[in-house]
């Protein structure tokens, strides 16, 4: 597929595994490449690599106008550092400076979730614009005039916050991390030390807690199960629910955003999640005016199932602007 002049290349290196997509200067996408990720820092740079390669291939360009990456851990968009990457054996690489001397192109490095965040947002706005493309040249307008936050809801739970057209980063890179703000503190002792967590009631990980199987997908195994009738399954169930509706409340109050995006893997329960989510930000709503003056449950969304957020979000952080705080 030849996809334009003017190619865009968004690359996610998630701990398994490595997506990848093209845009083109029509808007257009290119299909994904997906291969395993190598463990250690010479490994995930052999794949990005080997991943850029395949992509050129595909699209049939001798180069790409700009490259962008979204990987986990604590990342430097300024210089392309990743530190405490445990997922993939990274504790400090340079990963933009090594593959931009590899490439004799910038390559720009963001966090995955915030890189998520951003295409998310541009998925939004092309759906606000009524648009079936991906170019963000007209639909940035639209797009610009409302914030919204991304609900990464994966092993762990955090957020990334775009508004203006622009990523909300803090003044240390933490903006968005509140799957570590506590709301009980009595509760599960979670992997950042503290207790109560809202991460230990609302990820993957919180789910494989409170309801163990062997099933392969625990997630979707409760919420059948719950749907049956099964009493300990409603139970644990509507406790995740709360959790989320917790964390799309707590975005709302501290940011006012928009609209509150839910992806990551659990994301992939779709209905049945954003359903559960407004029924319990409802009930809440209820008994209190001043959150029923709010719309919360109007504003929550699923990301549609297959799209890829990340990747289409590190094609944008390839482009200059979109790295601007």
């Amino acid at each position: 597929m030849s996809i334009g002049s003017t190619v865009r290349l968004g690359i996610d290196i998630g701990g398994t595994k490595t997506a990848a997509v093209a845009i083109g200067d029509g808007g257009e996408l290119s299909d994904q490449v997906r291969m395993p990720t190598g463990f250690g820092a010479d490994e995930v740079v052999a794949t990005a690599l080997r991943t850029i390669e395949r992509m050129a291939e595909l699209n049939g360009v001798g180069a790409f106008t700009s490259i962008g990456i979204g990987i986990p851990g604590a990342v430097d968009n300024e210089t392309g550092r990743v530190a405490h990457a445990v997922n993939l054996g990274l504790e400090g690489l340079d990963l933009g400076p090594r593959l931009a001397d590899r490439l004799g192109i910038e390559v720009r490095v963001e966090n995955d979730v915030k890189a998520a965040a951003l295409g998310a947002q541009h998925l939004l706005g092309l759906g606000l614009a009524g648009r079936a493309t991906a170019s963000g040249a007209a639909d940035d307008v639209a797009t610009a005039e409302r914030s919204m936050a991304y609900l990464n809801l994966g092993t762990g739970l955090a957020a990334g916050i775009v508004q203006g057209g622009r990523l909300l980063r803090g003044g240390h890179g933490v903006a968005g991390e509140i799957g570590h703000i506590p709301v009980d503190p009595a509760g599960e002792r979670c992997g950042c030390g503290q207790r109560g967590c809202l991460e230990t009631f609302a990820s993957g990980s919180a789910i494989a807690r409170t309801w163990p199987t062997v099933a392969e997908l625990p997630a979707r195994e409760l919420f059948d199960a719950a749907e049956a009738g099964d009493a300990e399954a409603i139970r644990v169930r509507e406790r995740f629910l709360r959790g989320v509706a917790s964390a799309v409340r707590l975005l709302v109050l501290t940011a006012d955003v928009d609209d509150v995006v839910i992806g990551g893997g659990l994301a992939a329960l779709g209905g049945p999640l954003v359903d559960g989510t407004r029924r319990i930000l409802n009930e809440w709503s209820a008994d209190s005016a001043f959150l029923a003056s709010l719309d919360l449950a109007e504003r929550v969304q699923v990301i549609p199932l297959g799209f890829p957020a990340a990747a289409v979000g590190a094609a944008l952080v390839g482009v200059a602007q979109w790295q601007k705080s």
